[in-house]
């Protein structure tokens, strides 16, 4: 049985309210009492409950617990309904004597603050409690000495300070100054006392507020979780690996390609796309723009002079085209699709890419084309390596392609970006030539 039912059976009196105001003569009030076991010495103990009813506020259960061995005890209450819709706040100002009398509900999850000496009890740090603000401040103060001979002999210098802290609370008992006490309880079951109900009490302004989703989640409530944000939104793009299923393109198995979206220093956000096949150990990688086509076409020019030009990162778009002058080389745009690597793993892709042409190998080669081919491989592996200065060049009609500049934001002596306008041909490979993007819908509507 819960112990709202054993006190509902050990209380009700025949006829009688089971909730009794709290001014009830003691005749009036009969507490149940338990058998419990004392968490001190682990003997048996009493605790007693005492349903009981808070004049202009709601039910609450008292229990106090005594144990006879050890001769502890302890004394709190908890709420005898359940969470309020909303939390609630009550701001004091205290001025007078009468005012530290006031009766205080506290629950566990309620936090105490008085501003004026930046003092606050944290939300469940203490159990709940009815007595009144004067013995509020005479909980903290014991807490706050019960440590006091140990800070005194390890940390003299912390210990004086806390000592200054009491002597402040104990002064707000005489009330020589008025200061403000506030409850804050996201459950809204505590209560400050207003001695002057049903009529308004002008010292106190209770404040009824909707929980914030980490209040709700601390109350272990549900259904006032934050609302999920949009799968599809920017931000969880950026800071998420996306991941769904697809076929490897060399053996056809089931593999699955990661997508993330990605932030390129200086220039704009890209889509990364890699696949990796756990059956034949094919991997692949592939960049997408996350923006729209440039008003302009880019072409980068790059003069390779260090072999620390190799570590500068590249970003080839699926439309641009790549041109190496000294080996009368040009990569058409489409080629190996889009990549996000370094100048060296793109050049290395280069010439993978080359040297497994079906074309240029086996009996109906032409001939001398194999030895053109593996010379050209050999310069080509000279530039990777820093042997032999060229240009690396880049030309992007779309304007989405990249290559890094080692001095940002200062200028690249060794590369150069060139902005131009693109032409009818090129507008036409992009498909924008026939795209229409104002006025379509009056076109549409006067059509139909």
């Amino acid at each position: 049985m819960s112990a709202l039912g054993t006190v509902e059976a050990a209380a009700a009196a025949p006829g009688g309210p089971l909730f009794r105001p709290l001014s009830a003569e003691d005749g009036e009030q009969r507490p149940a009492e338990i058998e419990s076991l004392c968490m001190n010495c682990f003997r048996s103990g009493v605790t007693r409950l005492l349903l009981t009813r808070i004049p202009f506020f709601k039910e609450i259960i008292v229990s106090s617990f005594a144990c006879d061995s050890c001769s502890w005890s302890n004394t709190e209450i908890q709420s005898a309904g359940r969470i309020q819709e909303q939390g609630v706040r009550y701001t004091l100002a205290v001025t007078s004597r009468q005012d530290m009398n006031r009766e205080v509900v506290k629950t566990d999850c309620a936090t105490a603050r008085i501003p004026e000496l930046d003092f606050e009890i944290p939300a469940f740090t203490q159990k709940g409690v009815l007595t009144t603000i004067e013995g509020i401040i005479d909980r903290a103060v014991a807490g706050l000495e019960q440590d006091q001979p140990l800070r005194r002999a390890t940390d003299e210098e912390v210990a004086t300070k806390i000592d200054e802290f009491i002597g402040k609370l104990k002064q707000l008992k005489e009330v020589h100054s008025s200061f403000t006490f506030i409850i804050d309880d996201p459950s809204g079951n505590s209560f400050v006392e207003n001695p002057h109900a049903p009529q308004k009490d002008d010292a106190l302004v209770v404040t009824h507020y909707r929980r914030t989703p980490q209040q709700a989640a601390m109350l272990g409530l549900e259904g006032e979780e934050p609302e999920e944000k949009p799968a599809e939104s920017t931000e969880d793009l950026r800071n998420e690996v996306l991941q769904f299923n697809t076929n490897c393109p060399e053996c056809n198995a089931p593999a699955s390609t990661n997508m993330k979206l990605v932030q390129i220093p200086h220039f704009k956000e890209v889509i990364i796309m890699a696949t990796n096949c756990d059956s034949c150990g094919h991997r692949t990688n592939e960049v997408k723009s996350g923006g729209a086509i440039e008003p302009q076409g880019t072409r980068i020019t790059l003069r390779i002079t260090d072999p620390s030009d190799m570590t500068r990162d590249v970003l080839k778009s699926e439309t641009c085209s790549v041109e190496i002058p000294e080996l009368e080389f040009e990569l058409g745009m489409g080629a190996l699709g889009g990549k996000f690597t370094t100048l060296e793993g793109l050049l290395k892709d280069i010439r993978e890419l080359v040297s497994r042409n079906p074309f240029t190998l086996g009996d109906s080669s032409a001939p001398g084309k194999a030895e053109k081919l593996q010379e050209f491989i050999e310069k080509l592996q000279e530039i990777i390596e820093g042997k032999t200065r060229a240009h690396f060049i880049m030309d992007d009609p779309a304007g989405n392609s990249y290559l890094q500049n080692v001095y940002a934001p200062e200028e690249d002596p060794e590369l150069k970006v060139e902005r131009y306008e693109r032409t009818f041909e090129q507008n036409e490979d992009l498909g924008l030539n026939d795209m229409k993007t104002e006025g379509y819908e009056s076109e549409g509507a006067s059509a139909r």
